[in-house]
């Protein structure tokens, strides 16, 4: 793969390290429940909360319409709405080069 084709999955796979990094910096500085708590009391907690599961959801279809519906489909979507978008980082480095090439045998509009 050329290293043009690199940037992508490179920046992905950063921002998973980094996303994770942040994960384990907010366990172990405040308690995960009342944290969420805090959020989900205040109006935009509750606007961030829908924004990110609506994006689960958004990218939940992405992965059926990729996979197709198949156990292992339902595995996917389950593990990105219980540990989030760290399982999204990982579906889409998997698939990375399957994708690009699904996306770019599309016709152009």
């Amino acid at each position: 793969m050329p290293k043009s084709q690199l940037i992508w999955p490179i920046t992905i796979a950063t921002l998973g390290v980094v996303f994770i990094g942040l994960v384990v910096w907010a366990s172990t500085s405040a308690n995960f429940l009342e944290s969420f708590s805090a959020i989900a009391s205040d109006p935009w907690g509750v606007v961030s909360l829908f924004d990110l599961y609506l994006g689960f959801v958004l990218f939940a279809v992405i992965i059926a319409f990729a996979d197709g519906w198949r156990a292992a489909t339902a595995l996917w979507i389950a593990a990105l709405c219980l540990l989030g978008n760290a399982v999204a980082v990982v579906w889409l480095l998997l698939r990375w080069q399957s994708l690009r090439a699904r996306l770019s045998s599309l016709p152009k509009e």
